[in-house]
């Protein structure tokens, strides 16, 4: 089983990007689960989302996981929330971050000693989709980091999810901003 915890705060998307991602993911005939946690929380309260993957039918339905990866899209959650909490020895960690990764390092020095992928998924929604909602560049910085999918099927399959609610303009700004974090998460 492949599963993928998201921190975030409450309005940035990590609930509309997990159950976005499940909705591709399901297409290739694999079973999947997306689902949230937070209480009665406003805008911008910590908050965090989950997707469960895999080839036969999930029988867990319990929120507690060992996640593969670990997908940060505030920044700020890096210093004041437990993002380790019940990490595999191999588990990978993609942040959202302006700080280059001796940076981040010397002011949170317990991400050393773990896989760590950086991508500055605010700026570019900012640039892309003129709003602070950093759900899908961290899809496709997911895509370059895991392999899950290629990148241009994954967009493909994405649009169509993405059609079901918003225009052809938005959908497009979503596009590049998945292909540059594509491109840019290092």
């Amino acid at each position: 089983m492949f599963q993928i915890r998201w921190h975030a705060r409450a309005g940035q998307g990590a609930i509309t990007g997990a159950k976005g991602l499940a909705d591709v993911i399901s297409k290739t005939g694999k079973e999947v689960q997306a689902f949230a946690s937070y209480g009665s929380a406003k805008r911008g309260a910590a908050m965090m989302a989950y997707n469960r993957i895999d080839d036969e039918p999930i029988l867990n339905h319990e929120r507690f996981m060992q996640p593969d990866y670990v997908l940060v899209i505030d920044p700020g959650l890096v210093f004041i929330e437990n993002i380790f909490a019940n990490e595999k020895e191999d588990t990978t960690y993609i942040i959202t971050s302006y700080l280059s990764k001796e940076e981040l390092f010397e002011k949170k020095p317990e991400l050393k000693t773990r896989k760590v992928f950086l991508v500055d998924c605010l700026k570019i929604s900012m640039e892309t989709l003129k709003r602070p909602i950093p759900n899908t560049p961290m899809l496709g910085a997911l895509m370059k980091v895991s392999g899950m999918l290629e990148i241009g099927a994954f967009k493909e399959a994405f649009k169509k999810v993405l059609g079901k609610k918003l225009t052809q303009e938005v959908i497009d700004a979503n596009m590049l901003a998945i292909q540059r974090a594509y491109e840019e998460v290092q």
